[in-house]
């Protein structure tokens, strides 16, 4: 059976942490190089760094970034967040990043899909999708949750695996933040879809929401802010408490 994983997302901002709320605000959580330490101390599997200031259009400062992470940190890291050519992904990677991931870009180009996988291989192409509930079902959503795409979510899964699509990052934009729950029929619905790997995204509260999102969908990460940033959890600690029930993780 494949092991399950536990990666903590880190949301960046002018070069802090921040944690927003549907998508909205961003309460500053800390420096990202210290935090990295922090978690590769606590045995996380990963990490996913994604910038989310909406006024930078350029990836340098994630390279950067990374550099830094790379002292500190000795895990895979997918980085996110204005990636909207080949060039970019390309630059990210041959600067430290492990896998790179595509949103809003993904709606209009496919061939960045397919030119990175190509390239770098398909385990290095995650596509983001940001989901709101939206008259009974779910709409995706791109820019930051500003524009409604104009195609649906499992069009979209479906054309982006086409395309060389590694794994998903599903993002549930009405529970970012809310440490109530990951939104389970969102999540079930994403692998219903996809037969590569679903990282799970948004709602993360306590050691249970992470229980029922493994033991009922069939997605193969969580990945979390709020829980590891607002309480006294770590990657450790969850493992530790999932593998109560059956749950497998990687020995490190």
């Amino acid at each position: 059976m494949l092991k399950r994983r536990i990666i903590p997302v880190l949301l960046l901002l002018n070069g802090r942490l921040v944690k927003s709320i549907n998508f909205g605000g961003g309460r500053d959580v800390g420096d990202p190089v210290k935090s990295a330490a922090v978690y590769n101390s606590q045995y996380a599997d990963e990490l996913i760094f994604l910038n989310i200031a909406r006024d930078d259009t350029s990836v340098k400062p994630l390279a950067e970034l990374l550099h830094r992470v790379s002292e500190v940190c000795f895990m895979p890291l997918s980085v996110g967040g204005g990636i909207r050519s080949f060039e970019d992904a390309a630059f990210l990677i041959q600067n430290g990043a492990d896998k790179v991931v595509i949103n809003s870009a993904a709606y209009s180009h496919l061939d960045l899909i397919s030119r990175v996988a190509d390239r770098f291989g398909k385990q290095a192409v995650v596509i983001g999708v940001d989901a709101k509930r939206h008259d009974g079902g779910y709409q995706a959503v791109s820019h930051g949750a500003t524009r409604v795409a104009a195609v649906s979510i499992e069009d979209h899964l479906h054309a982006c695996e086409t395309a060389g699509a590694g794994e998903f990052l599903i993002q549930s934009v009405d529970q970012d933040g809310t440490m109530e729950g990951f939104d389970l029929p969102l999540l079930k619905l994403a692998c219903s879809v996809a037969t590569v790997p679903v990282i799970g995204c948004g709602g993360s509260g306590q050691y249970n929401h992470l229980k029922e999102a493994f033991l009922e969908t069939d997605v193969s990460a969580l990945a979390c802010g709020s829980l590891f940033n607002f309480s006294d959890s770590n990657p450790m600690r969850a493992k530790a408490f999932l593998s109560n029930y059956g749950l497998q993780f990687k020995v490190v």
